[in-house]
């Protein structure tokens, strides 16, 4: 199975971004971890701060799954929204922190309605929760 997880705005920064919300693993050395023990699944990344280009690459089709981590987008893409909403495949939104424990204006999600489920404050383990729950 091919799983595209995908994360939006300044995620790349996680590991040095607010480390006491977002903790001090790089998102690059968690994904190691999670294609060690999803060795027999193929594990495709991207990142974007760009709405745009996380659009174009849902729409690439080229994967049986996903993780998405929309970022601020959560709260405000209805483009990705309906992105999300045309896509027949398996899908759960991730969040790293609880959304539900931090302001007001993120605690609503527009993205979360078109997705099978989300996880929000298990930190980066949600990734590999959200895998489990995709897989056969």
């Amino acid at each position: 199975m091919k799983i595209l997880i995908l994360n939006g705005p300044n995620l790349n920064l996680l590991g040095t971004r607010e480390p006491e919300i977002y903790g001090k693993t790089s998102m690059e050395d968690y994904l190691e971890k999670l294609q060690e023990e999803f060795s027999e699944h193929t594990l495709l990344y991207f990142q974007s701060n760009v709405e745009g280009e996380i659009i174009n690459r849902i729409q690439q089709d080229d994967f049986d799954a996903l993780v998405i981590n929309p970022g601020a987008f959560t709260h405000y893409s209805y483009a990705i929204a309906d992105c999300l909403k045309n896509i027949s495949k398996p899908k759960v939104e991730v969040h790293i922190s609880n959304i539900y424990k931090r302001e007001e204006f993120r605690q609503k999600s527009v993205t979360a309605s078109n997705t099978e489920g989300v996880l929000s404050g298990f930190g980066m383990n949600g990734y590999r929760l959200a895998i489990l729950s995709i897989i056969p």
